[in-house]
């Protein structure tokens, strides 16, 4: 990729029409900013119909050693102000984010729980389950598109994550559609396509924590064979999670664990179409080459743009002073791009080597992101189907993207195998 030339000064991070710019701009934008010596400040602006003050600002971390620095040292570089750029209270913070808008000793203690319904054996339980939704996704792909064209995003990408989190949870099939929309609001709040205003994410995230509140309890009461049921059984030094703290955590399991792996999977697809050499060599030694091409395809499509985090003493990053109580944006698709970190990070490369590791998955520390095997296999498992029975599948329409600073989302995407 040849990147524009983008001048310090001549972008704003915080302005939403940067985020409606062309790719190659925004790219040559971040490259900018890992170019240059020290940490670059963004002033806040108002968000249209959020009745908060504005914040003070924060500093990008767009450099690969910035980010994993900041992430993993938790203690000066603290989550429980807010993992958004935006200031809200404390209580919309827990209530939409659960634990990733925690600190220790709170976090531990609520990952420690709910980490219960992410052992081995409950992974486990879902791996057989994992390739007979993805067989299924495609015998339907088969029966309903005899012409071989449809959308990839709702046909292939968006219907396995969706399953299999349903699966888990315990959710009936018959609620999926109702939870794949309620994700879309979510993280589409600033899509105008799917609400993009406060009174409509409220109202959507009040409705999910409704849902799982009533089926965190149904399952106390009656527990079955599911995450759910681990999770409210699941005790640490004597407690248990409390039916709201559920409601909170379901949110943010059910709207990641959806989203994102959609995003990797949708955006892996559109690499192996651009790049045919790629996909010939991971395709023609799957297992061989499935770990690295997994953690490629995370590093490539990024789908969490960035995280905050809020400094808590005096420090030095990134060659910058920083002050107890500034904001520091880690921005995982610039860290993901670093030439510093990555050879040739423009080129999608199936066999690239696993060290330095990407930063998709949140970069280490504590909130590395708690479904990472999960949504491991299934990207590998989706490829392997589509390898095996849609060998000529590719992409032939260029993506309809999500409008948001937050998550590098794509809505539509045509496909065919024919």
């Amino acid at each position: 990729m040849t990147l524009p030339s983008v001048s310090l000064g001549s972008f704003d991070l915080s302005d939403p029409l940067f985020w409606t710019q062309p790719r190659d701009y925004r790219e040559a934008a971040f490259k900018t900013l890992r170019d240059n010596p020290g940490l670059q400040f963004f002033a806040e602006r108002e968000i249209p119909d959020i009745p908060f003050p504005v914040g003070p600002g924060y500093y990008a971390l767009a450099r690969h050693e910035d980010v994993w620095q900041a992430s993993r040292n938790a203690q000066l570089f603290c989550s429980g102000q807010g993992s958004n750029i935006g200031d809200l209270p404390q209580e919309m913070n827990e209530f939409f984010g659960s634990m990733i808008n925690m600190d220790d000793p709170k976090h531990f203690r609520l990952r420690s729980i709910v980490s219960k319904g992410f052992t081995p054996k409950e992974i486990g339980r879902v791996e057989e389950y994992v390739k007979v939704k993805a067989k299924s996704i495609v015998d339907g792909l088969f029966e309903r598109y005899p012409d071989g064209e449809c959308d990839f995003v709702e046909e292939v990408a968006a219907p396995l994550p969706l399953q299999i989190i349903c699966e888990m949870m315990g959710i009936p099939a018959e609620d999926e559609k109702m939870i794949f929309a309620w994700t879309n609001v979510i993280l589409g709040a600033g899509d105008p396509e799917f609400g993009g205003t406060l009174d409509a994410l409220m109202g959507t995230a009040l409705e999910m924590f409704m849902y799982a509140q009533a089926l965190g309890e149904d399952r106390l009461a009656n527990p079955r064979d599911d995450m759910t049921s681990a999770m409210m059984h699941a005790e640490v030094d004597g407690e248990r999670l409390s039916a709201q703290e559920f409601g909170s955590f379901f949110i943010l399991l059910v709207v990641a664990g959806n989203e994102t792996t959609r995003n990797a999977i949708s955006h892996g697809m559109r690499a192996l179409t651009q790049f045919p050499d790629q996909r010939a060599i991971w395709f023609d030694d799957f297992e061989g080459n499935t770990k690295t091409a997994v953690e490629e395809i995370v590093r490539w499509a990024t789908p969490v743009i960035h995280f905050r985090r809020t400094v808590t003493a005096d420090t030095v990053l990134g060659d910058t002073e920083l002050k107890a109580g500034d904001k520091v944006v880690m921005w995982y698709n610039s860290a993901n791009r670093d030439e510093r970190a990555f050879t040739d990070p423009y080129t999608f490369d199936v066999r690239r080597s696993p060290l330095p590791a990407q930063a998709g998955f949140g970069a280490g520390g504590p909130h590395f992101c708690l479904g990472a095997n999960l949504a491991r296999r299934e990207i590998a498992v989706m490829f392997d189907e589509i390898r095996t029975r849609m060998p000529n599948l590719q992409i032939i329409s260029e993506p309809d993207m999500l409008q948001s600073a937050f998550i590098n989302g794509i809505k539509r995407m045509r496909c065919s195998w024919k």
